[in-house]
């Protein structure tokens, strides 16, 4: 969330940047309310001060009886102002929490996602001489995905993944581990990108927790909306809709030496959102499941990294895909699109043929200190002071949507896939499925 003081101080802004974020919130509301928090806050200090100053007179010896029963009347008078101190707390932290984070300068202000902007297009839209078909017609000529028996064991939105499929997924999963823990390569990444005197540490694997309390999930921010998120019915546990969940909240209440930054995490996790809302071809194959698995990527950095840092995870996403050979563009989202907690926000859509158009697999989102403000995840400067943390968490690949663009993009007219070659090391040297 962001800072009481920040939003004192910034109230108009404020206000404008959550009317573009189209979130409603009355930003006069919460300044009043903590004008009583403080007030009050005031009054139970200075009661506070009676009350200690009264204890220590009564020291040594039996005090006066008008000396207890002045005791006995701060003490009553405090018990009221604490309540009410409380309340007001309670309340205005609520509103706290519904205000935005602020949009950076250059995030396009827009009422919905229709407004995104297109930065670059990278690659051709991949051409065939033949009729190209979608991932779910050559999967069920293939055998790969099987939803209808998924459907009998679970529910609609689920599936097996199979043979050769599975083969690929895995492939894919060690390409990315390779890339992404490797200092050489994310060099390559870094110049490539213009990106100068930027750590080149590389991503730790982490395989995650795939359940979350709700504590760390709303000090996150991504626990909204509830209706796409499974909650444990008989425990404070919810299934973790993304990776960066459950890394994003590990550190909560640490504070880290600085030497210790950037802090980079390579999250695999099976991950589960009910999708409410969708409809017609998105229901089709695997592109929106109940069950995915992704990998995910998170980092902590001090504030004045916080900006390269977001622009390196976005320059991975562009080598992964430009590696897989996969045409894409790349959206810079609107303030409307962005999310509440974001500051910036980077989107990546492949090219798909088998729909004809270009479909969402990666985003970037750059938090700031939003995040780590409610999560009190803080770095220890060298001079001894103490700052709260800046977070990143970008896609590396969501397996599903990952294994759709390439089925599609590599698809031949007998229904068999060519590899990519980057992937050829992972998969015995086949250069078919």
């Amino acid at each position: 969330m962001l800072d009481i003081r920040f939003i004192r101080d910034n109230a108009e802004a404020v206000q404008q940047n959550a009317r573009n974020k189209n979130y409603q919130v009355d930003i006069a509301q919460l300044v009043a309310l903590d004008d009583q928090r403080r007030e009050v806050s005031q009054t139970a200090d200075e009661l506070r001060e009676r009350r200690n100053a009264n204890a220590a007179k009564m020291k040594g010896g039996r005090p006066e009886q008008s000396l207890i029963d002045e005791g006995k009347a701060i003490k009553l008078e405090l018990a009221g102002v604490e309540q009410n101190l409380s309340a007001l707390e309670t309340d205005t932290l609520a509103l706290q929490k519904k205000v935005p984070n602020m949009a950076f300068a250059d995030v396009p202000v827009g009422a919905s996602e229709d407004e995104n902007v297109v930065a670059k297009k990278v690659g051709e839209p991949t051409q065939f001489a033949f009729e190209p078909r979608n991932h779910w017609q050559i999967a069920e000529q293939r055998d790969w995905i099987d939803k209808e028996r998924a459907a009998k064991v679970a529910g609609s939105r689920f599936a097996y993944i199979k043979g050769d499929l599975v083969k690929l997924q895995f492939a894919i999963v060690q390409f990315v581990l390779e890339t992404l823990t490797n200092e050489e390569t994310l060099r390559e990444i870094a110049q490539k990108a213009g990106l100068e005197n930027i750590s080149l540490k590389p991503f730790v694997p982490i395989l995650p927790p795939l359940m979350i309390r709700t504590e760390l999930y709303d000090a996150m921010d991504r626990l909204e909306p509830r209706d796409d998120r499974y909650k444990l019915e008989d425990d404070d546990l919810w299934l973790q809709g993304s990776a960066e969940h459950v890394m994003g909240s590990m550190h909560a209440q640490e504070i880290l030496p600085e030497s210790a930054f950037p802090v980079r995490y390579l999250g695999y996790a099976t991950s589960f959102r009910r999708e409410a809302g969708t409809y017609g071809k998105d229901m089709e194959g695997i592109l929106r499941m109940h069950q995915f698995d992704k990998l995910e990527r998170e980092s902590f950095t001090t504030g004045e990294n916080g900006l390269s840092e977001h622009h390196l995870m976005v320059a991975v996403q562009e080598h992964l895909l430009n590696t897989l050979e996969i045409p894409y563009q790349v959206i810079q989202k609107c303030t409307a699109d962005i999310g509440k907690p974001n500051a910036r926000g980077i989107d990546m859509e492949a090219w798909l043929p088998g729909q004809n158009q270009y479909r969402e697999t990666h985003t970037a989102d750059y938090m700031t200190d939003y995040q780590s403000r409610r999560l009190q995840t803080r770095v220890r400067r060298e001079d001894g002071s103490i700052e709260l943390v800046h977070t990143n968490d970008a896609t590396a690949f969501a397996l599903g949507r990952a294994m759709i663009a390439i089925i599609e993009n590599n698809q031949n007219e007998d229904g068999t896939v060519r590899v990519p070659a980057a992937l050829q090391p992972f998969l015995g040297g086949r250069e078919i499925l």
